[in-house]
């Protein structure tokens, strides 16, 4: 198995921790990656499987995919234990619902704060635009986490059962908190969740790569990880 990714591609990250969840071994691609042109040029396999041309792309075997939800689902079919998804369809679907969630409507004001990792424009009116932006788009991520925070209650994880949908959330709250966003202090339920799942050794490592990818490749982003490097404990890469 491959899986073509980049070193601070959100939805391959994903798609790592899932592969780390159910323990499967694969040879990972990593996709040159820098803050000024990208993924320019655009690496030929990945052109060849994706028509978007975008990590992550999975290979296994005879069976090439790309977009993380699909890989994910493809996962639990073709190597359902352990699973990552509930059991019933009901809670199946809710789950999916929380995976388009984190991708497609927490990933929108994510958008807004990207400028920050990347090389100051040399207009600084170009810089306070889209600083203004970016806390526009803070003020909806708050009120995503609260909303997440309110989803959790008293329950470990948010389909009641680790489930795909902690892996695709703790992403997009992850991205959130290395470019500045709103911190988790306030949200008690989610701050827990969170750390709980820091713990677990595929998030940890993950984590810990793209807070490593990040002090070569990225600007420093001012109070990022709630002002501090954070340290996940995570295996050595292979």
């Amino acid at each position: 198995m491959k899986l073509y990714s980049g070193p601070l591609s959100l939805f391959s990250r994903k798609v790592e921790i899932a592969l780390g969840e159910k323990a499967l071994p694969f040879e990972r691609i990593m996709v040159p990656f820098n803050q000024t042109t990208g993924y320019s040029p655009r690496h030929p396999d990945v052109l060849a499987a994706n028509p978007k041309g975008q990590v992550p792309v999975l290979v296994d075997g005879a069976v090439t995919l790309y977009d993380s939800t699909v890989i994910l689902e493809y996962l639990e079919d073709a190597y359902p234990d352990p699973p990552l998804f509930p059991h019933t369809p009901a809670e199946r679907a809710a789950c999916r619902l929380l995976d388009l969630f984190a991708d497609e409507v927490m990933f929108v004001p994510l958008r807004a704060l990207m400028h920050r990792t990347g090389p100051r424009p040399a207009d600084p009116e170009r810089w306070l635009a889209d600083e203004a932006a970016a806390k526009q788009a803070e003020a909806v991520m708050s009120r995503h986490l609260a909303e997440l925070d309110r989803r959790l209650g008293d329950r470990p994880y948010l389909c009641g059962t680790f489930s795909a949908a902690d892996i695709s959330v703790f992403m997009a709250v992850l991205f959130g908190q290395r470019l500045g966003g709103p911190p988790l202090a306030e949200h008690r339920a989610l701050a827990a969740w969170y750390d709980r799942l820091s713990d677990r050794p595929p998030f940890a490592k993950a984590a810990s790569e793209i807070v490593a990818a990040d002090l070569e490749l990225s600007a420093p982003v001012e109070g990022a990880y709630g002002g501090r490097t954070p340290v996940f404990t995570a295996p050595a890469v292979r």
